[in-house]
C-alpha cells in the first residue's frame, strides 16, 4: 500500500520532509505542464494547428490526460502532504476559471475547444486536490468522449466552411462567419449539440454525472471554490 509506505517514511523520519515535499512538487509540476494547467497552459491552444482527428485523439483523450492520471496514480504520496493537496486544488480552480474565461473571448472554434479542454482538466485537478480521485478519473473518461465528439464535429464544420470562404484557417475556423448549420449540415449540428450539452453537464448525459460529483465534493471542501466551479460549469 503506497499510502502506508509514504506515511511510515515521513512520520518515522526515515526521509527528510522537505525532500519529500520537493519531490512531490516537482512531480506535480510535470503533471501541470502535461495537462496544460496554470501557469504552464499556453502551449495547448497553439497545438491545435494539427488535423482535427489528431486533436480529437491527443487533446481530448490521450496526451493531456497523462498528467491527470499521473497525479491520480500518486495520490497516496500527495495526500500525506496537506500543503501539496491544497496547492493542487488551487491550481485546478484557477485553471477552471482561466480556461472558461479565455474560451469566451475566442473566435476560432478550435481555440475555443482548446480552452474548454484546459478548463475541464482544471476540474479534474480540482477533484484530485480534494482527494476525490474517482470523480476525477470518471470525468476524465466522460470528457474524453464528449470532447472527441466536439472536435470531430468542428472538423466537419470547418470542412464545410472551406468550400465557401476558402482554405484559410482565419476564415474557415472563424465562428463569426458560421451559421445556418441546421439547414446545411443537420447531422453535424445535432451531434455537435449533443456533445455541447454533455460537456455543459445537462442530465442525463455523461458529463452531468461526473461533473455533479466534483461540484458536490467542492461544496464540502471550500465554498469559494464551489462557487467558482459552479459558475463555470456550463
Amino acid at each position: 500500500d503506497l499510502f502506508e509506505i509514504f506515511s511510515n517514511l515521513i512520520y518515522d523520519n526515515e526521509v527528510n520532509s522537505l525532500f519529500v515535499i520537493l519531490c512531490a512538487g516537482l512531480v506535480f509540476a510535470g503533471a501541470v505542464a502535461k495537462s496544460a494547467q496554470f501557469p504552464l497552459h499556453v502551449w495547448l491552444p497553439d497545438a491545435m494547428e494539427g488535423p482535427t482527428p489528431i486533436s480529437a485523439l491527443i487533446h481530448a483523450a490521450t496526451m493531456v490526460a497523462a498528467g491527470i492520471f499521473l497525479v491520480a496514480r500518486l495520490i497516496p504520496l500527495f495526500i500525506v502532504i496537506p500543503y501539496i493537496m491544497n496547492f493542487i486544488s488551487l491550481i485546478g480552480i484557477i485553471t477552471v476559471l482561466l480556461g472558461a474565461t479565455l474560451a469566451l473571448a475566442q473566435k476560432d472554434i478550435k481555440r475555443v475547444l482548446a480552452f474548454s479542454t484546459m478548463s475541464q482538466l482544471g476540474y479534474m485537478m480540482l477533484a484530485l486536490g480534494m482527494g476525490s480521485y474517482r470523480s476525477a478519473l470518471f470525468h476524465l473518461i466522460t470528457h474524453a468522449y464528449s470532447k472527441a465528439l466536439l472536435f470531430l464535429g468542428s472538423g466537419s464544420i470547418i470542412h464545410s466552411m472551406e468550400t465557401i470562404v476558402g482554405y484559410s484557417p482565419y476564415k474557415s475556423q472563424n465562428m463569426v462567419l458560421m451559421g445556418g448549420l441546421t439547414k446545411h449540415i443537420p447531422i453535424t449540428k445535432n451531434t455537435f449539440l449533443l456533445g455541447t450539452l454533455s460537456l455543459c453537464g445537462i442530465p442525463p448525459l455523461a458529463c452531468f454525472w461526473s461533473k455533479d460529483e466534483i461540484l458536490n465534493d467542492s461544496w464540502l471542501y471550500s465554498t469559494i471554490f464551489a462557487i467558482i466551479a459552479w459558475a463555470t460549469a456550463g
